[in-house]
């Protein structure tokens, strides 16, 4: 059964990578914070590379809002960092989600086991506050349709 607004976010913990560095990220971390977490396909692709650097270009907009943006695949960390590196770094984490477990409790594995491309805003209290889930051949939430969520999502924690 997949989760959906109002339910509580699924814990987690996974490998991650930032500017090189690698470390495990948990969602408990971010605590008291909006968090957006962006379920992607995969690295190095054109959709999914034109969404994060979106994103990074507008991590100002989520800066101001205090929410922390967490980028997740089924890619491994050697993937997420040369796609980091090859994009000029991301202004966010890339975790690895292997085994497709975090993908499965979010729902957000496709009819063939594949990542698809969606988002959840997470308010400070640990509740799912927005949820979008795509399909094939979506494109991707735009910044502006995120930070609306994010202030709702503030107003109600």
């Amino acid at each position: 059964m997949a989760v959906t607004a109002g339910d509580p976010a699924p814990p987690f913990s996974l490998p991650g990578v930032l500017d090189g560095e690698r470390r495990t990220y948990t969602l408990a971390e971010f605590a008291g914070r909006s968090v957006v977490l962006i379920f992607y396909p995969g690295d190095n692709t054109p959709v999914c590379t034109r969404q994060l650097n979106a994103y990074t270009g507008d991590i100002d907009r989520f800066l101001e809002l205090d929410a922390q943006l967490l980028a997740i695949s089924p890619e491994d960390l050697d993937s997420h960092q040369g796609f980091a590196e090859h994009q000029g770094g991301f202004a966010f984490p890339l975790l690895a989600d292997v085994d497709k477990t975090l993908a499965q409790d979010y729902g957000v594995l496709g009819p063939m086991g594949f990542y698809r491309r969606c988002v959840f805003v997470i308010d400070g209290n640990g509740t799912l506050a927005h949820v979008h889930r795509g399909f094939a051949g979506a494109t991707f939430r735009k910044t502006p349709e995120l930070v609306h969520a994010i202030e709702q999502a503030c107003a109600r924690a």
